[in-house]
């Protein structure tokens, strides 16, 4: 009988099946980012509210209108974690990296929390991977991470991906910019969504993100930043550019690109798959010099991105099978159970994956249930002492020494 409880809207559970092919994904995930150099870090699921506010933008939808905050029982105002930057560079400070040599390369994978309405590829609960390169303004620094989500998306299979290339300016370069688009957006009021029209003067760049048919209308003559990019910030995109295109990595340059986080400059980036639908981003980021500082540190420039785990799970639409088991092991009289559990802990010890009937099925029972969770080999005990290895494959069967099953258990699998 189901039980009256569910998991909470927007929430999921990862059953067994499921697992599988995010172990799969971690796997290669970790194998990436350890060629590269970047090193493992996690953070807390919750963080000071304050955290967020300062560092992802109070005019951001996350922060407006997307954060599960909670004040303790301290009266502490704490938040869920809508994203990872911002909590791996409050470690960077807190533990003093910029003492390191920089630039400091970190990696990340976990839960992350945004009250959204759940749809296909969006949960209130997701889980994502990133990867941060804190400390170093050089181009090469922005092609790297880029180029290790594009080795990830590569290695893992996923079909149909582009990345698309921008770049905002720096936050001088930006300044002026956004007064041009304004201009733009106040000499067509009318033709804008309500909620574009209210955040004009506070986050005008997310007007080319809104789906509103007047808007877009608007946007399609709007400036942007990319035309504008003069001097270093012309200088730097065009140097992104030629590193990606020295290693292959195929783009398009996409001039409406903008990012949902106030804390981005200069290069961003998007990874978008046709498989997707409406929610086509898979991953993405870019370079956020000026994080750090909002965040009470010196000036530290810094680049990285996050990608969706249930997304590219989504766009890759496989079954990973299970590993199946190097042995089981099958007793033919009941009397030989406290024997077998011995001896598959034994083999487990020696590295064997072994399982045991728990249930108290039949001998038959139990060889159709080893042939069930995909035992290679069957190991019986029968009721006169002596022992038997059935290759479950093949069907052959022969007597193995009693006294010695584990090297003859080790010796066979070699």
């Amino acid at each position: 009988m189901a039980s009256k409880f569910q998991a909470p809207r927007g929430t999921f559970d990862i059953l067994p099946e499921q697992a599988r092919g995010r172990r799969r994904l971690e796997a290669v995930a970790a194998t990436v980012f350890a060629r590269a150099g970047y090193e493992p870090i996690a953070t807390p699921v919750f963080e000071d509210t304050d955290l967020f506010e300062r560092g992802v933008g109070k005019s951001t939808d996350i922060v407006r209108k997307e954060m599960f905050t909670f004040e303790d029982k301290g009266g502490r105002s704490l938040t869920l974690r809508p994203e990872g930057t911002a909590s791996v560079c409050r470690a960077y400070l807190e533990h003093g990296m910029q003492k390191l040599a920089q630039p400091v390369k970190l990696h990340y994978l976990g839960p992350f929390f945004r009250h959204e309405r759940p749809q296909a590829g969006r949960y209130r609960q997701f889980h994502q991977l990133g990867a941060e390169c804190i400390g170093t303004d050089s181009p090469l620094a922005d092609a790297e991470v880029i180029m290790l989500l594009a080795d990830l998306l590569d290695e893992l299979g996923v079909p149909g991906v582009e990345l698309r290339l921008g770049s905002l300016g720096s936050f001088e370069a930006r300044r002026a910019y956004l007064e041009d688009l304004k201009a733009h957006l106040h000499a067509h009021e009318g033709d804008l969504s309500n909620d574009v029209r209210e955040r004009i003067d506070v986050n005008p760049l997310r007007a080319f993100d809104s789906d509103d048919e007047g808007t877009r209308g608007v946007m399609a003559n709007a400036p942007t930043i990319v035309e504008q990019l003069e001097g270093e910030d012309a200088e730097h995109f065009a140097e992104v550019r030629a590193l990606l295109d020295a290693a292959g990595v195929a783009y398009v340059i996409d001039p409406t690109l903008v990012r949902g986080l106030d804390y981005y400059t200069r290069t961003i980036f998007s990874f978008v798959c046709d498989r997707l639908g409406g929610q086509s981003e898979i991953g993405g980021g870019g370079r956020y010099d000026g994080l750090i500082e909002q965040l009470g540190g010196q000036a530290t420039p810094a680049v990285g991105f996050a990608a969706g785990i249930e997304r590219i799970l989504l766009a890759l639409d496989e079954e990973v099978a299970g590993e199946g088991r190097d042995a089981f092991i099958a007793v033919a009289d009941p009397d030989q159970r406290q024997r077998a559990m011995a001896l598959a802990a034994e083999l487990r010890h020696a590295g064997i994956s072994t399982e045991l009937d728990l249930a108290g099925r039949s001998f038959k029972s139990q060889l159709k249930h080893a042939n069930r969770i995909g035992a290679r080999r069957v190991l019986i005990l029968e009721a006169d002492g002596t022992a038997q290895l059935r290759d479950m494959e093949s069907g052959e069967q022969r007597a193995v020494d009693p006294g010695n099953l584990v090297d003859e258990m080790t010796g066979d699998e070699a």
